[in-house]
């Protein structure tokens, strides 16, 4: 399925029915008065959050949603039946904005259940509506009023647990291979991965976290180079950052300014993603001798400056990559019991 995570709709609420004009004709019963019922009212938009779906594909080519309308009055004082309802699916980490103004109406990852975007016109009155002790007969209705509109501009940002973040090529998606059922694409080549993964990590029968591979950041992705805002959308939803860093290709040195190129994007992007928890991951162990790996975490620490975990993987070959998950999975199960002491 092609990951697509922005999509712009119109949806539009039901019309209320039109009232009735009627007068009651029976047998024996002369002058019976007025007797036009009202009309129904139009039926609502709903967005329902969907933890199925994790892409905005879906609206590449359905992009108008209408609710139906109500239906008219109807004699001896009948209401027209009120427009159906209509419910969209989105992923449940989908932010919706107004596309006019880009205000944020809802944010889906909060909403637990359907949430209604657009209201149905009201039904218009019948003409019993309007009897009163002047007007005994009164011929007089009002239609039905249109339903709400509005064009809404959709973005998703995926939930996960654990974002994957890195230069290109830094062995992101293989990393996601090992320690989860995901299938991204991978080949000796940067940029392979173009759109955001997905990956479930499983500790135990019954606890699991969900990890998300991020397409590769190049400097300038604070201002849409590259992948660039893509990419760090998603990131913001994260709760730990794991950084790769590919220690098969260059020198400590090099492997400190590169991940300092990272930093920079997240502060520019967002300060608070450059606060967010992130452990470095020296990845492609297997292509560097020990003793080579010691000096450059070592140096790493020393230029950085760096106190946080650091670990020592090889994603080709599995190995370290269910620890450092291990280890992230009990960290984030300790933040939980954290928050639930300080409420």
């Amino acid at each position: 399925m092609h990951f697509v995570d922005e999509a712009t709709i119109t949806v539009t609420a039901g019309h209320g029915g039109d009232g009735f004009l009627s007068f009651r004709r029976e047998k024996y019963i002369p002058r019976g008065g007025p007797d036009g019922g009202d009309g129904g009212h139009g039926g609502r938009v709903f967005l329902v959050p969907d933890t199925g779906l994790n892409t905005l594909s879906v609206f590449r080519h359905a992009r108008r949603f209408r609710a139906g309308s109500g239906a008219r009055g109807g004699n001896k004082n009948r209401t027209g039946a009120g427009g159906a309802d209509y419910s969209v699916a989105v992923p449940k980490g989908t932010m919706v904005f107004d596309a006019g103004t880009q205000e944020l109406i809802v944010d889906m990852a909060n909403e637990r259940g359907p949430f209604a975007i657009v209201e149905g016109g009201r039904g218009g009155r019948g003409n019993t509506r309007f009897k009163s002790s002047t007007n005994r007969a009164p011929r007089r209705t009002s239609p039905g009023s249109p339903g709400d509109e509005r064009e809404l501009k959709l973005e998703l940002r995926l939930l996960a647990d654990v974002g994957l973040l890195g230069l290109p090529n830094a062995g992101k998606s293989t990393f996601l291979r090992a320690i989860s059922a995901a299938k991204p694409k991978v080949a000796a080549y940067p940029f392979t991965t173009l759109a955001p993964e997905l990956g479930v990590f499983e500790e135990g029968t019954d606890s699991s976290l969900v990890v998300a591979d991020i397409p590769g950041l190049i400097p300038g992705a604070a201002h849409g180079a590259g992948l660039g805002l893509q990419f760090l959308r998603h990131v913001r939803r994260t709760r730990l950052l794991l950084h790769l860093i590919d220690v098969g290709s260059d020198t400590a040195t090099d492997l400190a300014e590169a991940f300092g190129q990272v930093t920079r994007e997240l502060r520019e992007f967002d300060v608070r993603l450059s606060e967010r928890p992130r452990w470095i991951v020296l990845n492609k162990t297997d292509l560097v001798p020990e003793v080579d790996l010691g000096s450059i975490k070592a140096s790493l620490q020393a230029t950085l400056g760096w106190t946080a975990p650091i670990y020592e993987t090889s994603a080709v070959t599995g190995e370290g990559c269910r620890r450092v998950m291990r280890d992230a999975f009990l960290f984030l199960m300790r933040e939980d019991e954290g928050s639930g002491d300080d409420e």
